[in-house]
């Protein structure tokens, strides 16, 4: 299978469960259906979702036969990592797994979507010349992130659909672009 795949990252409650109210009321959660609706009634807006490419899994899977596996052969069926970073955002089992193997191991460029920030000029500082103090300070929420961070290229943007198909449809941040491994944000 080729990477043309978008994997999304981010938080529930665990055990985990698509078909509970819990899994949909967690707010991470519900920023990944957002980007599956807009996929669903746009046609043309860049998301493959990779959670499309095996099989779903069950609460109840056991984390090393089922669920660790899963999650794997979607990270290797993609070219990036969509990770939702917020304040709701919990050092859990299964983002520590996404991240470290996408990256650690497959060095996939990750788009960090921050929920919180609506517009580019929220992530930046006063200065427009680099990430504010808010968004470095949500990397502590994930360690993972924040210690792997700098081997791969990894685009920090808000919740807005024009910038987030914008950075869909970049191919600075598909594995193996040649892009440098640093931060980046758009800063106009």
């Amino acid at each position: 299978m080729s990477k043309i795949y978008n994997y999304c990252a981010f938080y529930v409650n665990e055990p985990f469960n698509e078909s509970s109210l819990g899994a949909h009321a967690t707010k991470d959660f519900c920023h990944y259906n957002l980007l599956k609706a807009w996929k669903g009634s746009d046609n043309s807006f860049p998301f493959k979702n990779a959670h499309d490419t095996t099989y779903n899994v069950r609460d109840n899977s056991d984390w090393d036969l089922t669920l660790k596996p899963r999650l794997r052969e979607r990270l290797r069926n993609s070219k990036n990592i969509i990770l939702f970073l917020s304040e709701n955002t919990t050092n859990s089992r299964a983002l520590r797994e996404e991240i470290d193997y996408g990256i650690n191991t497959l060095n996939l460029p990750v788009i960090v979507i921050y929920p919180d920030l609506k517009t580019k000029e929220d992530l930046l500082n006063n200065a427009k010349t680099d990430l504010n103090n808010t968004v470095k300070n949500l990397w502590n929420k994930l360690p993972i992130l924040r210690d792997s961070k700098s081997k791969v290229p990894v685009l920090h943007i808000p919740m807005n659909k024009d910038v987030i198909r914008d950075s869909l449809n970049n191919s600075d941040f598909i594995v193996d672009s040649g892009k440098n491994p640093d931060d980046y944000s758009y800063k106009k």
